[in-house]
């Protein structure tokens, strides 16, 4: 890092200020009774630098979302196209119970010989550069992240790009911050940047990606930090709108939420999420801790995953890719009762099998469906039990419960109250 210093005021073994300085080499060397004045977060430089980081996120995100619409027509349509395509209109029959399989493989080999950095849904490891890598973030992992999510989503991973992008994302902003030779508080300022961009580049949501960051990778509300942010989604969201559209992702219907004669309802369903939440949560640890025990390499283990994911897939195939029209469906009122619990528990197994075999892939468009479905059944059931609850007008059902369900893990009720917010809309992108 040349002559900055990122170390705090110390003592020398007698007692005596030190300072932390630099030789020739590159050693810190401590010299007794010198005095030097803390360094200063350099605002400027920063938000200059979140600027391109916002506008590198949102074309970054942009060539994931082609590169998953690729990635699907290729596997499961046997065409050369990017457009965005529902997977569940296959006609492969039960050779789709392979595809899946064929992408576990390559980002198993991706894992083993590549970096095992892109294993996981993404907002963990961008923590973790936080907390314990000072906010550094290999270059090989902002490049094969994104292509090993766009392999496992392109071969049928219930997966969303929310996860990749964001870790992308903060790769982006941490090999900036390593390039200009910034302190650790700078570099993590501007790794909290890429994430923030490229949660608002997904999901054309500025101020979600802001909290985003605040919320999981930040732990702090300043104006130092906060002015980056909101800089770098802005362009990231305005890079969005050139690319994909200004629309909202969701076609919803007009919405009667019922308030306040449904609030205890909407009290009774916080519960059951924060109960689905925890029991998704031990799942996926003991998954995860299954595929610890299996006598084989853990090159493997993603394609082991994958074929029961395949097995799923093969006889529901919503569950396959990430879904967007299924969820487009369950908002809009288009799914009966036994369907949505289907899609609901068909969903999380498949998610929590894959995710847990160490392949890589989002974890929130998944939680999205899962969550939507299971709102959805609980607003039948309840109008079922109560009449005059009347909780079934169009989009209503599916709708009203979705946002406590949104709140599963990762756990962020300030971010997804303010995604979901932004989300619904009266019209839809095509590329959904």
């Amino acid at each position: 890092m040349g002559s900055r210093y990122e170390t705090e005021w110390g003592k020398s073994g007698n007692g005596q200020s030190a300072k932390q300085n630099t030789d020739t080499s590159g050693r810190g060397l401590l010299i007794p009774g010198a005095v030097v004045p803390p360094v200063q977060f350099r605002m400027l430089l920063v938000s200059a630098l979140s600027a391109g980081i916002g506008l590198v996120a949102g074309v970054v995100a942009f060539a994931l979302y082609k590169l998953i619409g690729l990635f699907t027509n290729i596997f499961f349509f046997h065409r050369f196209s990017t457009d965005f395509t529902s997977v569940r209109f296959h006609h492969l029959g039960a050779w789709v119970i392979v595809i899946p399989v064929i992408g576990g493989i390559i980002v198993g080999f991706m894992a083993k010989y590549g970096t095992s950095k892109i294993k996981g849904h993404g907002i963990p490891e961008a923590m973790e550069a936080v907390l314990i890598n000072r906010s550094r973030i290999e270059p090989r992992v902002a490049i094969l992240k994104p292509i090993s999510a766009a392999i496992a989503i392109g071969t049928g991973g219930p997966f969303g790009a929310e996860g990749p992008i964001i870790q992308t994302g903060g790769g982006v902003g941490s090999l900036v911050g390593q390039i200009f030779h910034t302190t650790a508080s700078e570099r993590k300022v501007l790794l909290a940047c890429g994430a923030a961009a490229g949660m608002s580049a997904t999901f054309n949501t500025p101020i979600a990606g802001v909290i985003l960051a605040i919320e999981l990778l930040l732990f702090e509300f300043k104006s130092r930090s906060f002015i980056p942010l909101v800089i770098a989604s802005t362009l990231a969201t305005a890079v969005h709108m050139q690319l994909l559209g200004t629309g909202p992702m969701f076609e919803v219907a007009k919405v009667d939420f019922g308030i306040p004669r449904a609030l205890p309802f909407y009290l009774l369903l916080g519960g059951i999420c924060g109960l689905a939440a925890v029991g998704f949560s031990k799942a996926l640890y003991w998954i995860e801790d299954q595929f610890e025990k299996l006598p084989v390499d853990h090159l493997w283990w993603p394609a082991i995953g994958a074929l029961g994911l395949g097995v799923i897939g093969y006889f529901v195939p919503r569950v396959l890719g990430v879904g967007y029209d299924t969820i487009g469906d369950i908002l809009n009122a288009r799914l009966g009762l036994e369907l949505l619990a289907i899609v609901m528990i068909a969903k999380a197994v498949a998610l929590v099998v894959s995710l847990g075999s160490g392949t890589s892939g989002g974890l929130l468009a998944p939680m999205f469906m899962s969550s939507a479905a299971l709102g959805g059944a609980y607003a039948l059931l309840m109008n079922r039990a109560f009449p005059a609850a009347s909780l079934a007008p169009p989009a209503h059902s599916p709708w009203s419960p979705w946002a406590p369900c949104s709140a599963l893990p990762p756990a962020q009720p300030s971010h997804s109250s303010f995604l979901l917010l932004k989300l619904p809309g009266t019209t839809t992108r095509s590329c959904r």
